[in-house]
């Protein structure tokens, strides 16, 4: 955390804590690391609001990057069952906790969330 007198790169508050992740796990379990020290010139700080919507923001690209895999006949994490059912419902609480939010977040619009829910509920489920 950043006590800085630096803005929030997405909503633009200032005066408040700042936060960056750079390691940790994608949606799936995957390990990241976003801030690769020679190649980012100016990393992005977020207040704890915008913090948590940068991680449901992160968690949704994964689960359309699976998509996409899936629908164009490629392995994909979204092929198992199981985490199939788990993404579909971290979609689903995703357009919840937007929902909850007073107006529009400025990382990741509610419409598109809405689009990736029904087109996992168009697509066949893995056994």
């Amino acid at each position: 955390m950043d006590l800085s007198s630096g803005s929030c790169n997405a909503c633009g508050t200032g005066g408040t804590a700042l936060m960056k992740f750079s390691l940790g796990k994608d949606f799936f379990g995957r390990p990241y690391d976003r801030l690769s020290p020679s190649a980012d010139q100016s990393p992005k700080w977020y207040c704890a609001n915008c913090s948590m919507q940068k991680n449901l923001q992160r968690d949704f690209r994964d689960i359309r990057a699976e998509y996409d895999k899936l629908i164009a006949g490629q392995q994909s994490e979204l092929a198992k069952g199981d985490e199939f059912r788990r993404a579909s419902l971290r979609l689903r609480e995703i357009s919840a906790l937007l929902g909850s939010l007073p107006g529009q977040s400025p990382l990741i619009a509610a419409h598109d969330v809405a689009l990736l829910i029904e087109r996992l509920n168009t697509a066949t489920m893995p056994a």
